[in-house]
């Protein structure tokens, strides 16, 4: 059972002695995350190229974070938002940093199909961003239901995603920034950019909490994060 919103630091000590849970990144009993695993989701903001688009992210995709992101996604441990929450603004924050000054930028998220909706009760993305101080602009729905990705090849995912997306209305004149959780293939934030391109948006571009990083990156750089 998770604890309720707003407890102050003694409360919430007294909580994990009434109704323990574990840490999500490593199982040991402890309120959320453990010191060590909340260490080890310290964000290193990193680049790479997909496709020809480039994608910041703060977290690799293995490890702690592949534990932690899982649980809050699909096990419910909402408790983890506010460490997420973190690497994910500054993933934000350095793609943000990249693009030329302008009119205001939108964060787009990917909408969440309406198995996914009834299973969770929330979106994890827009959660974090909520939880970063920042807030989604909604312009897209989906087409219809997809299959889960989990388990697909690269050209599996492509086929998947292509067409499962439109605007909800012309975007002409917006600048938008596409803000997902999980970088793998690219597949899902491909989708997205080319409804937004249909619709008029202008794609300034993509920032992730965590990504899979590749065997032999075509191109990418690092910034150290404090």
């Amino acid at each position: 059972m998770r604890p309720p919103a707003g407890l102050s630091r003694a409360a919430l000590d007294a909580w994990a002695v009434l109704m323990p849970t574990e840490c999500s990144g490593c199982g040991m009993p402890d309120r959320a995350l453990c010191g060590v695993c909340r260490a080890a989701l310290a964000p290193r903001a990193h680049s790479s190229e997909r496709s020809g688009v480039l994608v910041w992210s703060a977290l690799d995709y293995s490890g702690v974070a592949r534990r932690v992101l899982g649980a809050f996604k699909d096990g419910g441990r909402t408790d983890a938002a506010g460490a997420l929450a973190g690497p994910l603004r500054v993933a934000v924050a350095a793609a943000l940093a990249t693009i030329p000054e302008g009119a205001g930028v939108h964060l787009v998220t990917v909408p969440s199909s309406q198995q996914a909706w009834r299973i969770r009760g929330y979106h994890p993305v827009e959660l974090l961003l909520r939880h970063s101080g920042l807030r989604p602009t909604r312009l897209l729905r989906t087409v219809g239901e997809t299959q889960d990705q989990v388990g697909l090849g690269s050209a599996e995912r492509g086929r998947n995603r292509t067409g499962s997306l439109v605007a909800n209305r012309s975007l002409s004149g917006l600048r938008i920034l596409v803000v997902d959780d999980i970088l793998t293939t690219g597949a899902t934030v491909l989708e997205v950019r080319r409804a937004l391109l249909a619709a008029g948006g202008e794609v300034v571009g993509v920032a992730t909490l965590a990504e899979t990083r590749r065997r032999f990156p075509v191109a990418e750089s690092t910034s150290k994060t404090d």
